[in-house]
């Protein structure tokens, strides 16, 4: 039986109690007082009868009369007269009748006044001994009509005592409630802090409680803090801050092999005179203007969601724009380059840019390629200027986005709209769920979502197009109940989007089996740039049974802490850390960490884009629940 209502039985015995030890306190104080106000009558009665009679001459028939007279009235059980031998001269009796009270409330509580007795005198002759009884009917009565309304009134009082001891123990329980929730989250490896309360000692527990929950937080942060350090020193340049070449090159692959992942422009700017520009201000002021150009990319960075910014030697710097305009971010950079070098040195030094086209599905070779014909065209001019080269493949240039927004809609006004999937596998070749990749046909041909998902972002279609995902994959889910999980992508526009939401819960809800198995991921850019938005999504899906994560994690891997408390189920790891960990022992230490902090959120791990049996083989001992990517073997397909 729980304490509330151990407190509450407790409460209600107590007051039963208390209510019944005054009833029937009340009961036989009120008795006796009736008892004592019998007999007073009785005796005054007996006085004032006898005194009567004692003026009279001493007749018997005037005798009887009298008392008749005063025994008609009706308010007396008994009435005698003994003369002074022990003879009765009259007698008066009331025969017994029902008095309207209860028999057990008679027979427990009997009313049995002493009669009262008078002697009866004729000047100095004795007469005889008179004798009254008042009836004892009208008591018993107004003792019950008093018993029934104190029992009204303790009843009443026992009510309004229920009510206010609810009061106080909804006050009681409402912190308690709120540590049981505060420890069943730290359970469930997600970490939040209760209000104080403002009983004394409730206060001392839910202050321990959110000194543990600070503490826990503290220890994640400090560990977080730690492997992140880890990560830059692997994967950035120390002098500048942004990613370092390998680092920036696997991103890369990793973005022109991922459906979803950043389609845009790249970046390229050179600086042509840098050795000189070394010689003349010596290396720690050249050292100062590389970082405070690395600032600028950064700040680019910043202004613009998707993007990621790179140093790739001394006098290379990328930047890799999602939907910006990147003649106009190019020209500003190199705008601002040039400003730095020219309040440095004193002198203009000419700083070269060219700008490519990222295509899903293009090698990286043939972009960078793309990039050095565009940067050896601007170099060409002998003078600070970018120039963008044409994509290398011109039927694959988008249409207009009149015609692509035609074409979206089409297919899916028509159900031209289907998922396929790849899985993710544990260390035992188990399929843990598998992951799918939404397919549009256009004109007769299934296109995949890198061809379509830019433009449908720019056009606000996002959230249709999610929406078409999730109800494809409840389909497949409820088809297919051998299938573990299938995990379905989630824009970072659709989680703002409170329509979305709701429509989201009621296809969930109308399908609650299926729902269990479905995997829901949003990417890592998106979680942190809409953190607010996200929270309300994982709340409004709490209780829903599908399982939440973040997809492409790492970048960001110190914000961790952001969301130790929104009840997700799993990440997975860009395949950036992943290509070709085997070679790269700080990678290996950051995701050995991150597994670990993940683990310890409750958090499964899987890792990305894995393409080689050596990667499949060094993740294995790093902690990772499982993985996906081309060197994973499909069951389906064997």
């Amino acid at each position: 039986m729980s304490m509330y209502r151990q407190l509450w039985l407790a409460l209600i015995v107590g007051t039963l109690l208390a209510l019944c030890g005054g009833l029937f306190a009340t009961t036989l104080s009120a008795r006796a007082y009736l008892l004592a106000q019998l007999e007073m009558k009785n005796i005054d009665n007996a006085n004032v009868l006898a005194q009567a009679l004692g003026q009279r001459p001493p007749d018997p028939v005037e005798l009887e009369l009298s008392i008749a007279a005063l025994f008609d009235s009706g308010h007396y059980d008994a009435i005698t007269l003994v003369d002074p031998h022990g003879k009765m001269l009259v007698e008066r009796r009331t025969p017994p009748q029902a008095s309207g009270v209860p028999g057990w409330f008679a027979a427990l509580l009997p009313i049995v006044p002493k009669p009262g007795t008078a002697h009866v005198a004729n000047g100095w002759k004795q007469v005889g001994t008179l004798t009254i009884v008042s009836r004892s009917h009208f008591a018993y009565q107004t003792l019950w009509n008093s018993t029934l309304q104190m029992c009204a009134a303790l009843a009443l009082s026992g009510l309004v005592a229920g009510y206010l001891a609810t009061l106080i123990l909804r006050r009681l329980k409402r912190p308690l409630d709120a540590v049981v929730e505060q420890a069943r989250a730290i359970a469930e490896r997600r970490f939040v802090t209760t209000p104080e309360s403002n009983v004394p000692e409730l206060r001392q527990l839910t202050t321990a409680m959110n000194s543990t929950v600070v503490l826990l937080k503290s220890m994640f942060a400090d560990e977080a803090e730690r492997l992140d350090t880890i990560r830059r020193e692997a994967n950035t340049d120390t002098l500048t801050g942004l990613a370092n070449r390998h680092h920036f090159l696997e991103q890369m692959r990793e973005t022109l092999a991922l459906e979803e992942g950043v389609h845009g422009s790249l970046i390229l700017l050179r600086l042509s005179e840098l050795a000189q520009l070394n010689r003349e201000l010596g290396h720690q002021a050249t050292d100062s203007m590389l970082a405070a150009i690395g600032a600028l990319f950064e700040g680019q960075v910043q202004q613009h969601a998707g993007a990621f910014a790179a140093r790739l030697n001394g006098s290379d710097f990328a930047l890799v724009l999602r939907g910006a305009a990147p003649q106009a971010v190019a020209q500003q950079l190199l705008d601002g380059v040039g400003a730095e070098i020219a309040a440095r040195s004193g002198h203009v030094a000419p700083v070269f840019g060219g700008i490519g086209k990222i295509q899903y599905g293009l090698e990286l070779g043939a972009l960078l390629s793309q990039v050095d014909t565009a940067l050896a065209a601007a170099e060409a001019q002998g003078v600070s200027a970018v120039r963008e080269e044409l994509p290398l493949n011109i039927a694959e240039a988008p249409r207009s986005a009149d015609e692509w927004a035609k074409l979206i809609l089409r297919s899916l006004e028509q159900r031209w709209v289907r998922l396929d999937s790849f899985p993710v596998l544990d260390w035992q070749g188990r399929v843990v769920h598998r992951e799918s990749a939404l397919r549009l046909m256009f004109g007769g041909e299934w296109f995949p979502a890198a061809r379509f998902l830019p433009i449908a972002e720019r056009l606000a279609l996002t959230t249709r197009l999610d929406l078409v995902a999730v109800t494809l994959g409840l389909d497949q889910l409820a088809r297919d109940a051998a299938l573990p999980g299938l995990a379905v992508n989630l824009s970072a526009r659709s989680i703002q989007d409170a329509p979305f939401r709701q429509q989201m819960l009621e296809l969930i809800a109308a399908r609650p089996a299926a729902a269990r198995r479905l995997w829901l991921e949003v990417p890592e850019n998106g979680v942190f740039a809409q953190l607010d938005a996200f929270r309300v999504f994982c709340d409004a899906l709490r209780g829903s049974g599908c399982k939440l994560g973040i997809e492409h994690f790492g970048r960001q891997f110190k914000q961790i802490g952001l969301v130790q408390d929104m009840g997700l189920h799993f990440v997975k790891v860009d395949g950036s850390f992943v290509r070709d960990v085997h070679a790269n022992g700080g990678n290996q230490a950051f995701l050995k960490g991150l597994n670990s902090i993940a683990h310890k959120m409750g958090l499964q791990v899987f890792a990305e884009s894995v393409a080689d049996g050596a990667e499949l083989q060094v993740l294995a001992g790093l902690g990772f629940d499982g993985a996906t990517g081309p060197a994973v073997p499909d069951p389906a397909s064997a």
